[in-house]
């Protein structure tokens, strides 16, 4: 018998047949013997559609109000969930995040997990309940209703595994594990047995879209074991857990992109120390997440100063930005929407001298041209031209070794066809 949390995301969840089929798998697991837990995403489209019907109240809702909106689509899964569990015959019983006893800071839209009193669900699953939770949400300091912000569902799956001691996370999605690399755009991709929490997080940090990064972290930081699987199969995910010494780590574990990414380049700054502290400072004040800079000094003691950041954060970059020339005239700003990132990640890249070398290489080879360079001790990240960017990730896919024998088909299964392969051999 284990105690395991199971998260279910929107696709998971996205109609009434695959809710009753999330449903099955659950009373699966609890004839297996196994106490259960599940955290259910919003519908399908369903944040999207709430979002659309706050726009069309007011075009800048308040984010107190955007949160009490957005947490209902969470809700509305857990009841279902619960109602499709009771239909088969067990007891379920659904929680709000605050019923479950999540506690976060005040910061609405990107709340914080403060503290986890998971004791209502102890309760419940000592009753024999299989209990279910809405992901994405907690209730603040202030006694307000807060969401976790864009995966938040994730993250909420991570801290109650480690709020009631659950043996493992297993985090279910429409992909059955974590891949050295997207397999639409690296078709030869292939599913990884095991992946290190470090490697993780820099995937997810890089783009991989997985996995939430902050889900990750915080799994990091608690030694919650996480199983990366498929909601539509009963196959072997990722396990994604703290590297084990006697295991053998490749050099690099994958290859992630990101094109969401955008590049503001201020030209003409003041070489004056001082200039790039302010620049960063008013951004951080807008809250903005910028991931890689560049800096040079060019003539007429004046200096270039290059960033990139989420796109969906531009109009705070743009303010940002305004103020700063307000105090700190400048030449222009460059902006570049044009780009995507793409980043070799493996901790095995710390012992192994020559890496940078191979990848610059085998991106020259394919004539792909570098924006910027970004480096740690376990990652490699390249800005280039989006058009380039499937070019890039496959390159350096086979460059390191990642390719498998087997081509990657992506398929599109009706409700059907998911009940049938999930029902299949039970």
């Amino acid at each position: 018998m284990a105690l395991v949390v199971t998260k279910f995301g929107g696709t998971s969840v996205a109609s009434p047949e695959r809710i009753k089929n999330v449903a099955k798998r659950l009373v699966a697991k609890r004839q297996a013997g196994d106490d259960v837990v599940a955290v259910v995403s919003a519908m399908g489209k369903t944040t999207d559609e709430l979002v659309s019907l706050a726009r069309a109240m007011n075009t800048a809702p308040s984010k107190r109000e955007m949160d009490m909106l957005l947490s209902t689509g969470e809700q509305t899964s857990m009841a279902l969930l619960a109602m499709a569990i009771q239909a088969l015959g067990y007891k379920a019983i659904s929680f709000t995040g605050w019923q479950a006893g999540i506690v976060t800071d005040n910061e609405y839209s990107l709340a914080k997990i403060e503290n986890i009193d998971a004791h209502r669900i102890r309760e419940a699953i000592a009753d024999g309940y299989i209990v279910v939770v809405a992901g994405f949400q907690g209730l603040s300091l202030g006694g307000d209703i807060t969401t976790l912000g864009r995966g938040g569902s994730d993250t909420t799956a991570v801290a109650l595994a480690y709020g009631i001691d659950a043996d493992v996370c297993e985090i279910y999605s429409d992909v059955d594990g974590v891949y050295s690399a997207d397999p639409r755009v690296a078709p030869r991709a292939r599913k990884l047995d095991f992946i290190s929490y470090d490697d993780m997080l820099e995937m997810s940090s890089a783009g991989s879209g997985v996995l939430q990064a902050r889900a990750v972290e915080f799994a990091r930081k608690y030694g919650v074991v996480i199983h990366s699987r498929s909601a539509f199969s009963d196959a072997p995910g990722t396990l994604i857990k703290e590297a084990v010494p006697d295991m053998e780590q490749a050099v690099v574990s994958g290859i992630a992109h990101d094109t969401s990414e955008i590049r503001f380049t201020l030209r003409g700054l003041p070489d004056n120390p001082g200039v790039a502290a302010k620049l960063f400072a008013t951004l951080a004040a807008y809250k903005v997440s910028v991931d890689m800079i560049i800096q040079n000094s060019v003539a007429d003691d004046k200096a270039n100063i290059s960033f990139t950041f989420p796109g969906n954060q531009k109009a705070a970059v743009e303010e940002a930005v305004s103020r700063v020339k307000r105090d700190m005239p400048f030449d222009r700003v460059d902006i570049d929407e044009d780009i995507a990132k793409v980043s070799l990640v493996g901790t095995g890249m710390k012992s192994s001298p020559g890496i940078a070398a191979r990848a610059f290489k085998s991106l020259a080879d394919n004539e792909i041209s570098l924006k910027m360079i970004s480096t740690s001790p376990i990652r490699i990240s390249v800005v280039v031209e989006a058009s380039q960017v499937t070019a890039a990730v496959r390159c350096l896919h086979t460059e390191f070794g990642l390719d498998s024998d087997t081509v990657f088909e992506e398929t599109q299964l009706s409700p059907e066809e998911i009940a049938a392969k999930m029902n299949k051999g039970r």
